[in-house]
């Protein structure tokens, strides 16, 4: 696969999985909770998931016993935690600041790499990540002024955890999708938070609730999300990481958060202020700089 390819691959993945936050609130204007759409939506994808993980391919797999422990705890940190954190926190904030918050991730991967592997945090990262979070604020005071305090602020700091659960998954993947192939690994992931979701389904709602109940378009919603913000996305990127590397992938990042914006827009008719199209730009800038610096150590 060349460079080009895998770069094209790694956008598309983006711009889909960007697409989740606007499924999702279309499904809750419709009644749908976090919990019962992550159900549909990982019901729906799991088909897929066990069919490539039961799929033989010419890739072939390395690792060790101990790399399916690692599976089993990527997989419930990245798509498990992460992907929960996040639905719960579109409950409560705007989908354009739901995507910049998540869009953060690159910088707890820099800071989870100096706490595991002490790469030295260069004082140029350290200011560009400060700039993130600077524009962070920018984009987040103005949402605590139109609305409940305590409600964005809880809905922001659940997208913020969902940053972090999913800065580890991307920190670990990178060595682990040469061992099992990128198909095989996605898959492997993708079935633990399967699992977890359903398991978590059936304990919340203590087998009463009844996920039949809602209106056909939650669950047309739930079916896009698995399909298209889920499945697809999920294989181009793996692809994406396999060919370029964790740190080269991230470098493209930028795109989500610019496609949910607009798709923010477009469908929910979400609106931002001027200043806080300056805050978002200036928390993309950063992050770039804080991944540009990472590659740039010298500079």
């Amino acid at each position: 696969m060349t460079r080009q390819i895998a770069v094209g691959l790694g956008l598309t993945g983006i711009i889909l999985f960007s697409t989740k936050a606007i499924f999702a609130k279309l499904a809750y204007q419709y009644g749908a909770d976090a919990i019962s759409l992550l159900l549909l939506r990982m019901v729906f994808s799991l088909p897929f998931y066990l069919f490539f993980a039961l799929y033989r391919n010419q890739e072939k797999i390395t690792a060790s016993k101990n790399d399916y422990l690692w599976v089993l705890l990527f997989g419930f940190l990245g798509y498990y935690l992460a992907s929960y954190f996040d639905f719960k926190g579109l409950e409560y904030i705007k989908a354009s600041l739901e995507r910049l918050i998540l869009f953060t991730y690159p910088t707890f991967v820099i800071l989870l790499s100096f706490i595991f592997f002490k790469i030295k945090i260069s004082s140029y990262q350290l200011f560009a990540i400060l700039i993130t979070y600077l524009g962070i604020c920018i984009v987040f005071l103005p949402e605590i002024e139109i609305s409940d305090p305590s409600i964005t602020l809880k809905g922001s700091l659940l997208v913020l955890l969902s940053a972090v659960t999913y800065a580890s998954y991307i920190f670990g993947s990178g060595w682990l999708i040469p061992k099992f192939g990128a198909r095989r690994f996605t898959s492997y992931v993708m079935i633990v938070s399967s699992v977890l979701i359903i398991f978590q389904f059936m304990v919340e709602s203590k087998m009463s609730t009844n996920v039949l109940i809602f209106p056909k378009e939650v669950y047309i919603y739930g079916l896009l999300i698995a399909l298209f913000s889920t499945v697809i996305p999920s294989f181009l990127i793996s692809y994406a990481i396999k060919e370029l590397g964790a740190n080269q992938f991230s470098i493209f990042g930028s795109i989500g958060p610019i496609s949910t914006v607009l798709l923010a827009y477009l469908f929910l008719e979400e609106r931002l202020s001027s200043l806080q199209i300056i805050g978002s730009l200036v928390v993309m800038m950063g992050v770039f700089a804080a991944k540009y610096f990472k590659r740039n150590p010298k500079t």
